[in-house]
Formats: C-alpha cells, sequence, structure tokens
C-alpha cells in the first residue's frame, strides 16, 4: 500500500475515553464495596494497540480539566499515544464519561453499565483543533459510538473525517453498533453517510445483518461494501462464546477484491473481553502501515485480538515480540514449550 509520507503519526483516532470500574474477583456490581480504576474507549484501545506494537499514534478526545480528567491523560500516555490533540474543558458542566464492566462466569454473563451522557467529549468542536492537524497523519480512525454521542458531534466527526481524507489519509471505520446509543434506522442512515469516505471498513457480520440490512453470504456481503462503495479492506471478526472464559476467535478480510483468513485461535481463555476488538483492529492497522500486506494484517489481528482476552483492562499490553512470538506457535505443529524463556 502507498501511505503518505514523512507524517508525525501514523494513526490518530477521535472518539471518548472513559473511567472504566470494575469489581475484582468477578464480583458482581451490586455485591462489590471496591472497584478497579481504568481507562477505557474504543478508539483509544485501537491507537493504543498499535502503538504498542511499534507505530506512531495520537488521541483526539476531550476531558475535564481536574484530577480524573489528568487520571485518563496518563493512561493515554502510558498506553504509549500522544496527547498532543487531548482538548481540556474548563466548563462548569465538565465530566468524564463512566461505565461499569462486571465480568461473567457461566451461567452468569458479563454486562455493562454506562454513565456517560452528556460527557466533556460531546462538545467537542473543530475550532479546538489546530488547522494543521489533518496533514499529520497517514490513516484516521473513528467509531459509529462516537457519531452517536450527541448531535454536534456527530456533525464535528463527519467533518473531521472530510477533512482527514481531503488531505491525503487514509480513513478506517467502525461500525460499532450500540443499541443503547441509538436506533438501527438511526444509526443506519448515518453510518452509510460515512461510507463513500471509508478505506478500511471493520463490521460484524450480525451488524450488517441487522442494523444495515444487509443479505446473502458473508463473502457476498463483504463483496457488497466493495462494490457500493469502493472500500479498499472489509475486515469482519468471527468469535464463538463457548462460554464467558472461553471463546474461539477467528476473521475474514476482504482486501482489493481478494478474501483472507487463516485457522482459528481455538478454546482461548479469557481473563477480559472488552476491547478484544479494538485490538484486532490495532493489529490490522498497524500490519498494514509497517507491511503493506493482508496477509501479515490478518494475522496480526488475530494474534493481538487473542492476546488481548488474556489482559486484564481495555487496551492491549503487546509487543510486536510477543504478537510474533504468538503467530509462531499458533502456526506450529507437534509439541511447543510450555513456558517462554
Amino acid at each position: 500500500m502507498k501511505f503518505k509520507e514523512n507524517t508525525d503519526y501514523d494513526l490518530i483516532g477521535l472518539g471518548e475515553v472513559m473511567l472504566r470500574l470494575s469489581p475484582p474477583d468477578k464480583e458482581k456490581i451490586s455485591q462489590s464495596e471496591t472497584f478497579v480504576k481504568n481507562a477505557g474507549g474504543s478508539e483509544l484501545n485501537v491507537v493504543s494497540g498499535a502503538a504498542m506494537l511499534g507505530i506512531r499514534s495520537a488521541i483526539i478526545t476531550k476531558l475535564p480539566e481536574n484530577k480524573m480528567g489528568h487520571f485518563i491523560r496518563n493512561k493515554i500516555r502510558y498506553g504509549n499515544v500522544s496527547d498532543d490533540y487531548i482538548i481540556y474543558d474548563h466548563s462548569p458542566e465538565k465530566r468524564l464519561g463512566i461505565y461499569y464492566y462486571e465480568s461473567g462466569a457461566y451461567p452468569r454473563k458479563s454486562s455493562v453499565i454506562y454513565d456517560r451522557a452528556d460527557s466533556s467529549v460531546c462538545s467537542l468542536s473543530l475550532s479546538e483543533l489546530p488547522s494543521d492537524i489533518y496533514d499529520k497523519t497517514k490513516i484516521f480512525h473513528v467509531s459509529s459510538i462516537t457519531m452517536a454521542l450527541s448531535p454536534s458531534l456527530k456533525e464535528t466527526t463527519l467533518e473531521l473525517i472530510k477533512r482527514f481524507k481531503a488531505a491525503g489519509a487514509y480513513i478506517s471505520f467502525d461500525v460499532n453498533y450500540r443499541a443503547s446509543l441509538w436506533s438501527e434506522e438511526e444509526a443506519r442512515k448515518v453510518v452509510e453517510s460515512i461510507f463513500p469516505y471509508v478505506d478500511f471498513l471493520f463490521v460484524s457480520e450480525e451488524t450488517s445483518r441487522r442494523m444495515l440490512q444487509r443479505t446473502g453470504t458473508l463473502e457476498e456481503i463483504m463483496q457488497g461494501y466493495a462494490n457500493d462503495y469502493g472500500c479498499t479492506l472489509i475486515a469482519t471478526t468471527r468469535r464463538e462464546v463457548i462460554s464467558p472464559t472461553h471463546h474461539n476467535f477467528n476473521s475474514k478480510m476482504l482486501f482489493k477484491g481478494k478474501f483472507y483468513e487463516e485457522e482459528p485461535y481455538n478454546n482461548i481463555e479469557v481473563i477480559d473481553r472488552i476491547g478484544s476488538g479494538d485490538a484486532y483492529l490495532a493489529g490490522v492497522l498497524y500490519g498494514l502501515v509497517k507491511y503493506g500486506t493482508p496477509e501479515r494484517a490478518i494475522e496480526i489481528g488475530n494474534a493481538l485480538s487473542a492476546v488481548k482476552n488474556t489482559v486484564p483492562g481495555d487496551m492491549s499490553a503487546s509487543s510486536i515480540e510477543e504478537i510474533e512470538s504468538v503467530i509462531k506457535s499458533h502456526k506450529a505443529t507437534g509439541h511447543q514449550d510450555e513456558m517462554v524463556r
């Protein structure tokens, strides 16, 4: 692939970063008296996962100017992500979105409670960003979650997509539909208006069939996005949930008219599944930037997603050396050592 050269960043994402509160040791939210504090957000998970692998990443977001905002800023920095485009909210209404995550164990399912209405990021405007930001990156990434948070943020996001596209950046878009944020009808109208600008499209088969009302085989659906909108890459993750703590994972990718797939990661021991889909995107985008081939993109994406399931918190924490070792083991046959040492 041919990316813009000599950019400050390889990847810039736009999105809300929330405070995540989780009971320890698989306790229920209703019984727990303590919570583990962390940072979480789909776009941050993507840019951080890619940065941990070795490309230069930044996040556009808006945080309250207070101690909780500073906590999130420090977590962003810990994720190897630049804070150059963090905007701070000094208004009396400033607030940080929160979500509570309860990890399940069969037959109790995992669950999430959101408290994010009117968070600071909802008021983000173009005037708060430097005018030269659009020339700073090879890829601009966003998800539909960001567009569902407020009407003004939806318009800001759409204009950012147009400006980054006009400046020569590839547009990466995750159709990360959340029924708690908007209806299928509203989401479909907005998401389909974005598709003509999208180069790298990430969408699940379920979302394609239900919210986007696509029909046919999975390959026909994916080819349809390429035919209708000219997307260079369409990727669909495929997770089989055996129980809350055991998953199988694979993906299928369409890149410039050809399909790619590899052997699934079976019987993954799940510690924390939140962010594992974002880790897949991070691995794919890293693979495209560093190697430019779909073969490397899909194997790094699959491996990073599989490993993320075994790591607490939202953000991936894997180096490319670790992921290369996982890929090697995944492809190996016969006896393998139990421990890396």
